[in-house]
């Protein structure tokens, strides 16, 4: 069997925060479990991560605690890159954005660029925070996304619907620094003619998807960014950390880390080629027409991986240079939720690896994400559930079987592979169903469809006890010595099986359950054969998975939501205003008269309200929390005096005041029925 060529990816993690169990389940896990399958199956595969330690989500964490970006980066590397050690990732290289070989790397693609008169040179206007004398980078800034009415989107992307867009779309848009409105203040960045290669990506996307069975969620946003028309990007931006813009007179500017990002796999593949002695090796992956590579990622970055990334690789192949490979398949994973509600670290919601990892085993909690994998949709971590999993599905199915094997082996057969004499009919299909799984297992797993190996896997399991209870061993070791050496032998094969189909979920059990086998892994080729010679001496068996008690999960439910521990430079810091500043605020009393949904948008809602002495259209993103029927005829509270703006296509003559609890649900604020319309709030 030929051997394939294969690169691997996982979304480089910002390095200003630790990550928690969302990120694993999204880009992570389901990487690594396809790359160890992959090497078990003698593939030629290299797992390329590491940190992206660049861009403004640095600087923001910097600012709140009053450090040097630097000190993020040094930080949130070292942990994350712990939390991946014990978690079991197997990358071949965990490297960072801010070593010089990245640095390098990202220079040599915009040089490429600009000296062939690819870049265009613009002058265009950018938010600008006159009070700090500062132009605001993306997550600088918030207000209203001009796609589907979130208020909290970021002024160049909206992570409720996905959308990006220019800075000077935003509705609404205030800084995150001062709080104050920013002004727009021209300046001059070189921009990536994206809009030139939509055709091409186009086919790109069509052909890769007819060929390879692309996941429906991929493209169905990359054909909303085709239907809306790819637009040129800003490759550069004005701030002071980043990789420095390598031309005179670009004093102050970096590269947009959109750009520069995704360039970190190659030069953590460059940095991997200098430790393993052969500096030309990245070239063998990367710049050979025979790779395979596959980007593992969460459905925030599938642009990044479907339409810019490849841009940039068309873009350098035009120039005749050595060719550069495009990912053949970029299986996303849509969002891990805790407990119901999105990870929140300022609710104290969710939980962070490196935390989790403090407490219990890593297999345990790969079994648990990899069984609940959001590949299709959006999908739960529950505590009861992580419970659930590791007593009655690792350490009563999968565990037990084992255990039980074992001891009836070392108590009545002396340790050692019994022989195999005459089968039954039970025997022969049991034998039959080893035969058949690895590779039915790994047709699940060629297609990515991580969650449906899993559960088969388990079923094995569960198929493997019913066959050690129908063949009765405890009686038939007085009653038939041959058939029940028969069937532990049986037995004892299956837990080899086993222990190869779990290894790239469980690897650190599996390798438990190698070593009181006193045996290697052969390989997935040779998996589901009969491995085990008789008369092989096996160890000592240990337990392999201890079950978790409900007062532990108790108590971890006991302090879900507590804020009570939150340090100051966790909790926002809004700034102050004035008493003058506040009156300008018109909030006034009024009467939902209509309401109806929007068209092509889940969040807004199309209101009419009565202010008293006048009416006017109001569209609010509050169609989650309320339905039309409902809310008509509430009193509530709106602000008056909000200059209008357009969302969806509809303009908003206002805004209606709402609060939302812990739960993340929304409440509307009422106002007694006696209370006049229009009456003013103060």
């Amino acid at each position: 069997m030929n051997k394939e060529k294969i690169i691997v990816t996982s979304a480089l993690p910002y390095a200003n925060g630790p990550i928690h169990l969302g990120h694993l389940s999204g880009a992570y896990l389901p990487a690594d479990i396809y790359v160890r399958y992959k090497r078990l199956k003698g593939d030629d595969i290299l797992y390329i991560c590491g940190s992206d330690e660049h861009g403004v989500p640095i600087t923001i964490t910097a600012d709140k605690e009053n450090v040097k970006p630097q000190d993020i980066i040094d930080r949130f590397h070292s942990i994350n890159k712990e939390s991946f050690e014990k978690f079991g990732m197997s990358f071949d290289i965990y490297s960072r954005t801010s070593l010089p070989e990245h640095h390098e790397t990202a220079k040599e693609f915009f040089l490429e660029y600009f000296n062939r008169g690819l870049l265009k040179e613009k002058k265009t206007l950018q938010f600008y925070d006159e009070s700090k004398s500062m132009f605001l980078p993306d997550r600088y800034v918030e207000g209203t996304c001009p796609k589907c009415g979130n208020e909290g989107a970021r002024s160049d992307e909206c992570e409720n619907c996905g959308a990006l867009y220019e800075q000077t779309e935003l509705v609404n848009p205030v800084s995150k620094i001062s709080g104050n409105r920013p002004i727009l203040k021209e300046t001059t960045h070189w921009y990536f003619p994206l809009s030139e290669f939509q055709s091409r990506l186009e086919k790109y996307v069509n052909e890769t998807n007819e060929k390879y069975g692309w996941k429906e969620t991929v493209l169905q946003y990359c054909r909303s960014w085709f239907n809306e028309g790819l637009k040129d990007r800003a490759y550069t931006r004005d701030l002071d950390w980043g990789v420095k813009v390598p031309l005179d007179g670009a004093d102050g500017k970096v590269f947009y880390v959109w750009f520069e990002a995704v360039l970190g796999y190659i030069s953590a593949t460059k940095e991997l080629s200098k430790l393993r002695g052969n500096e030309n090796l990245w070239k063998e992956y990367w710049q050979n027409p025979d790779t395979k590579y596959v980007a593992f990622i969460g459905k925030d970055n599938i642009v990044f991986h479907t339409i810019i990334f490849p841009a940039m690789l068309m873009a350098w192949n035009d120039a005749g240079k050595e060719q550069y490979i495009l990912p053949q398949n970029v299986p996303a994973n849509e969002f891990l939720n805790f407990e119901g509600k999105k990870f929140s670290k300022s609710r104290n919601w969710g939980i962070d690896a490196i935390d989790f990892l403090k407490e219990f085993p890593a297999d345990p909690l790969r079994y648990t994400l990899a069984a609940n994998l959001p590949e299709n949709r959006d999908t739960d971590f529950y505590w009861k559930e992580f419970q659930a999993r590791n007593n009655n599905e690792l350490a009563d199915i999968l565990g037990n079987f084992i255990n039980r094997t074992f001891t009836f082996v070392h108590k009545h057969f002396d340790g050692v592979v019994p022989q195999k004499f005459e089968l039954e009919q039970r025997d022969i299909e049991m034998i039959e169903l080893l035969n058949q799984y690895p590779e039915k297992i790994a047709d699940y797993l060629e297609r990515y469809k991580i969650k449906d190996a899993v559960t088969e896997i388990m079923n094995l399991a569960r198929t493997a006890n019913k066959y050690f209870n129908d063949s009765e061993p405890w009686k038939s070791v007085k009653t038939n010595r041959e058939k029940c050496s028969t069937s532990l032998n049986i037995s004892l094969q299956t837990i080899y099986t086993l222990a190869e189909l779990f290894s790239p979920i469980i690897p650190f059990s599996s390798e438990k359950i190698f070593k009181m086998l006193n045996s290697n892994f052969v390989g997935w080729n040779e998996s589901g054969k009969e491995n085990l010679r008789e008369g092989h001496k096996l160890n000592i068996p240990e337990i392999l998975f201890v079950k978790i008690e409900d007062s532990v999960i108790e108590e971890k439910m006991k302090n879900l939501g507590s804020t009570s521990e939150l340090t100051a430079k966790e909790k926002e810091v809004l700034p102050q205003i004035t008493y003058e500043d506040f009156m300008k605020t018109q909030l006034c009393v009024a009467k939902i008269i209509e309401a109806e949904k929007v068209n092509k948008s889940e969040k807004l809602l199309k209101l009419k309200v009565d202010l008293g002495d006048e009416q006017r259209q109001i569209i609010a993103g509050i169609a989650k929390a309320f339905s039309p029927e409902e809310i008509i005829g509430k009193k509530v509270i709106v602000v008056a005096n909000l200059k209008p703006a357009k969302l969806m296509g509809l303009e908003s003559q206002g805004m209606i005041l709402a609060v939302e609890n812990e739960s993340g649900s929304l409440n509307l604020l009422e106002v007694d029925n006696n209370i006049s319309l229009g009456t003013r709030a103060k």
